[in-house]
């Protein structure tokens, strides 16, 4: 099997490869705020993703409040000294999530949470973008303010942020790099 323009049919006739498929970085969205179904099944979707050790080492911090995202963007700002604009692209949802940052695997859990929102919000008609930026914002000298504003757990820290909502924009799908791929017999 090789990765080329032409789909494979798996991915044509399968709702979950079709949404993986279609999902993009949305850098644009619609000020309507999602709904608290969507919500809720974006939140159930995070928290069935594998954790080793099914540790589940995570903290959903979950933003719709416009003043303190843009109190975020505005430390992110601060804290890499420039004008960034808006990290959250306009999104009316952001989620947080923090764990413990030394504990082995947790960051990864978190990546692997982040996508399954990702998927989830795109099988829902929802766009997406996974945010590293806001770590500025948390590790800066308002970052422990911050931390208590998200509510994260004494111990945690930023690990990714994902911005959620109705897409006001669209894009192309990258470049596949099929050399990017080996198969090792």
């Amino acid at each position: 099997m090789s990765i080329t323009a032409t789909e494979p049919t798996a991915i044509t006739a399968n709702p979950v490869l079709r949404a993986i498929a279609d999902r993009r970085s949305v850098r644009g969205y619609s000020p309507k705020p999602i709904t608290q179904d969507q919500l809720d099944a974006l939140l159930a979707a995070a928290v069935q993703s594998p954790s080793a050790m099914n540790r589940q080492p995570w903290h959903f911090s979950v933003v719709q409040n416009p003043a303190i995202l843009s109190r975020i963007n505005a430390e992110v700002s601060k804290a890499m000294n420039k004008d960034v604009g808006d990290v959250f692209h306009g999104a009316p949802c952001c989620v947080f999530l923090s764990c413990e940052p030394d504990a082995r695997w947790s960051r990864l859990d978190c990546g692997i949470a982040t996508e399954n929102i990702a998927i989830a919000a795109q099988g829902l008609g929802l766009g997406s973008v996974i945010l590293g930026m806001p770590e500025a914002a948390f590790t800066g000298p308002n970052g422990g303010e911050l931390n208590a504003m998200l509510k994260f757990p004494p111990t945690y820290k930023f690990a990714v942020a994902i911005a959620v909502g109705v897409p006001a924009v669209t894009k192309e799908a990258h470049p596949l790099l099929a050399d990017r791929i080996d198969y090792i017999d």
